[in-house]
């Protein structure tokens, strides 16, 4: 019952962002997008949606195992642009997400981008947690440089994919650069404002002004703090870009490491705008949701799901009152259209 109400509640309210005093930071975001993003800015504080995290070479297999264990789809269907074998999978990708989206499936794009110093098929040691000089950081943020071109082929190329998706009015909460603040990635620990904010700006700029890809929500989820000896990731604010480039702020937090220190450092650098668990490895259990209530999403990351959670806690987390899965989603989303 006390589900019941919970749901019916929310599906009266208005999904508008005005009323929140929020808009997208594109000030010409497509209407998917504005209504998607309002719809965070709805549940927030009272609503979790159920996340999955699927390979791009196997679209559906971790998803489908959260309904076979759960009973239940999760609300959140995401994969990776992610490029390191012979093969591109990004139209088969796109051509999923558009089959979610119309599923009534919320989608989450990321990427891990191969170092822009290096040709594809990008090794994962090598390539996308190489690293990067000084010297190429600053030739890479500076237009015009070789290898700033060679940064621009890579993201226009996966720009003609994001417009497939904006054709087919596909809004997407785009996460490019996680766990910035970690030191793993070749993009990562660049502090300050020349570092990953300055890449972050150039991205957004490039995506939203030239390439008008104005269906892109835009999710910058770090890693969480304290994930020491496992990951090595520093203070969120070092590499924030600021509030005019960001819809959505996350965190992605493995080993159980809800610390609340943490949720209130996020919380207080979003200054009023959503947070999402944008990578999880073991689910939260219900006493970390309780006390941290402003997550708008969970995203299990692809085996974890089978790994590092048994069936009864994945029955749990998808049943809890404040838990929002596909079937309600869906239902929520078709009365704003």
């Amino acid at each position: 019952m006390k589900r019941f109400l919970l749901l019916t509640h929310l599906l009266l309210l208005p999904f508008t962002l005005q009323a929140q005093g929020f808009k997208p930071v594109n000030k010409d975001a497509s209407p998917e997008a504005v209504k998607l993003l309002a719809f965070f800015y709805n549940i927030k504080g009272k609503h979790i949606l159920s996340g999955q995290q699927n390979y791009n070479n196997d679209l559906t297999i971790f998803s489908d195992s959260a309904k076979a264990i759960s009973g239940k789809y999760p609300a959140i269907w995401g994969s990776d642009f992610m490029l390191w074998g012979d093969k591109d999978l990004g139209q088969k990708m796109v051509n999923e997400a558009i089959k979610k989206w119309q599923d009534g499936n919320i989608v989450t794009i990321m990427w891990h981008q191969g170092r822009p110093t290096d040709k594809p098929p990008y090794d994962w040691k090598k390539s996308i947690q190489g690293k990067l000089t000084a010297a190429e950081w600053d030739s890479l943020t500076t237009p015009n440089t070789a290898l700033n071109k060679k940064w621009l082929d890579q993201i226009d190329y996966e720009a003609h994919y994001l417009k497939q998706l904006r054709d087919a009015h596909v809004p997407v909460l785009w996460r490019p650069y996680h766990e910035m603040n970690g030191v793993w990635f070749w993009w990562g620990d660049k502090k300050g404002e020349n570092g990953i904010a300055k890449l972050w700006k150039m991205m957004y700029d490039r995506y939203t002004n030239y390439h008008h890809l104005n269906n892109l929500i835009w999710v910058w989820g770090a890693n969480g703090l304290r994930d020491i000896p496992f990951d090595e990731a520093y203070d969120y604010s070092l590499y924030y870009p600021g509030a005019d480039y960001v819809d959505i702020l996350g965190a992605d937090v493995y080993h159980f490491d809800y610390e609340q220190s943490d949720y209130n450092a996020l919380l207080k650098l979003a200054n009023g705008k959503p947070i999402a668990l944008t990578e999880t490895g073991e689910l939260p259990k219900p006493e970390v949701l309780k006390a941290q209530p402003e997550w708008t999403w969970f995203m299990v990351w692809t085996s974890w799901l089978w790994t590092d959670n048994t069936h009864d806690r994945v029955k749990e987390v998808y049943n809890l009152p404040q838990t929002l899965n596909h079937d309600e989603v869906k239902t929520m989303l078709n009365q704003q259209k």
